[in-house]
């Protein structure tokens, strides 16, 4: 009686766990909705717009790599897990996506999803691109079927080890965290606040990299409903600063032509592009239209900062040479010809460190890659810059490092504070010098 007892319960239990998991197997290979039926050939001018809808989107700084074919992928990005490369996104039929439909494409782009529901790493940011508009997306694959050249590059994979590199949770991932619909405008902001907030939220993808991760490496905000959204964030060895009304590490004491001046000629009196920023100016940002750069501009400046968090505003205070501050020879005979011995820089093209984002943060990653590795080439208007970065991990000590810049992070009223020398070491062993080679993308 027992026995059969128990085996009428397991029947009983088995039903409800076929069922969820034939629910599960469902959901997680499930190819979402998509508005377009065919893509069809476009016209010249549908093809202009979708290259413009890719600079926007900076497309080139993931897919593709110097001295190789346009979006044919291949640059590696680290992740928690293991590494990933970016994949081909030509139309070559056998590496690329030139079997794809637009509906294909769509998914792909806004939801993660390719063909067959295999799910994308997030590490593609469609949790920005699904804000794109129908239009869009219509425009950027007419322009990656018509108006790239089909390269034929196997793709590489990824290192990430098995059980780890099964995809079917990504699924799970997405339901959790990922938005479903474009980017609504909001009523009661004018044009050029819902443009600019449909760029930095959508194909900008700003959040990417200026957003804090949660613990399951979510964006914590996805928008200025949030807090955290663009509050600053530590990403592959460098610190992404805050693009928030924050009046030491975010965009506080910057004007809205000053952001703009930034954005397109990559340096303004209060900084010059650098780091992962180098790649976004040189062949994304300097290509935006002037009235869709102000239109950055205006939403960024309406973003509230964070006085708690950012701590007592910046005052530039005078100091008197020390050489026998921990430091401050290194800095006379190595940094003061270029950012004076005042801090000051010298006009827009050589930086100030008095007041920098990167002198105010607590995060000293930012500070440290590029003393250690320099920076890479500033490309604007097609002029190459003549006044680079030089890397100094041949030339100082992690010791002289950590001294250098905790002299610079506490001077001039400065107040990011002392860098440890072992946060030198570890970034000299996870980092390599900057290359002085960019990738400048001339698309047609």
């Amino acid at each position: 009686m027992n026995n059969r007892r128990l085996a009428t319960t397991v029947r009983w239990l088995a039903l409800p766990c076929l069922v969820a998991a034939g629910l599960l197997a469902w959901y997680v290979t499930r190819e979402p909705a998509s508005p377009f039926q065919a893509g069809g050939q476009a016209d010249t001018t549908l093809v202009s717009r979708g290259e413009y809808v890719a600079r926007l989107s900076d497309c080139v700084a993931c897919h593709s790599l110097p001295g190789k074919a346009p979006f044919a992928g291949g640059l590696e990005m680290a992740t928690p897990l293991g590494a990933i490369h970016a994949t081909n996104i030509t139309p070559d039929r056998e590496h690329g996506i030139g079997a794809y439909s637009l509906a294909d494409f769509d998914r792909a782009v806004r939801h993660g999803v390719a063909p067959g529901g295999r799910r994308l790493y997030p590490a593609m940011p469609y949790p920005s691109y699904v804000k794109l508009s129908d239009d869009d997306v219509r425009a950027l694959y007419a322009f990656f079927m018509q108006g790239v050249q089909p390269a034929n590059q196997a793709n590489i994979p990824s290192d990430i080890p098995w059980p780890l590199n099964l995809r079917w949770p990504i699924a799970l991932w997405n339901g959790l965290f990922a938005p479903t619909t474009p980017y609504a405008q909001k009523p009661d902001k004018d044009p050029l606040w819902n443009r600019g907030a449909y760029i930095v939220q959508g194909p900008g993808h700003c959040g990417s990299c200026h957003t804090p991760r949660g613990l399951a490496f979510n964006e914590k905000a996805l928008d200025e409903q949030g807090a955290p959204f663009l509050a600053g964030a530590l990403l592959d060895g460098w610190y992404a600063p805050s693009l928030r009304q924050d009046h030491n590490t975010g965009l506080g004491r910057w004007s809205e032509p000053q952001i703009v001046q930034f954005l397109k000629t990559g340096r303004n009196k209060h900084a010059v592009v650098y780091g992962s920023m180098t790649e976004a100016f040189n062949n994304s940002t300097q290509f935006m239209s002037d009235d869709d750069l102000g239109a950055i501009a205006r939403y960024l400046k309406s973003l509230p900062g964070d006085p708690q968090r950012d701590g007592a505003p910046w005052q530039y205070r005078a100091v008197a040479a020390n050489l026998n501050t921990p430091g401050a020879h290194t800095y006379m005979t190595r940094c003061a010809t270029c950012h004076g011995l005042d801090g000051k820089g010298q006009a827009e093209w050589m930086p100030p460190l008095a007041g920098a984002t990167s002198m105010l943060a607590r995060e000293d990653a930012s500070a440290i890659n590029i003393t250690l590795n320099g920076s890479q080439r500033i490309v604007a208007a097609g002029v190459p810059d003549a006044y680079r970065m030089p890397a100094f991990r041949e030339q100082l000590s992690d010791q002289e490092i950590a001294e250098v810049l905790s002299f610079a992070r506490t001077t001039w009223g400065n107040q990011g504070g002392a860098v440890d020398v072992q946060a030198v070491g570890k970034l000299r062993g996870h980092t390599d010098p900057a290359s002085s080679s960019p990738i400048i993308l001339h698309m047609r």
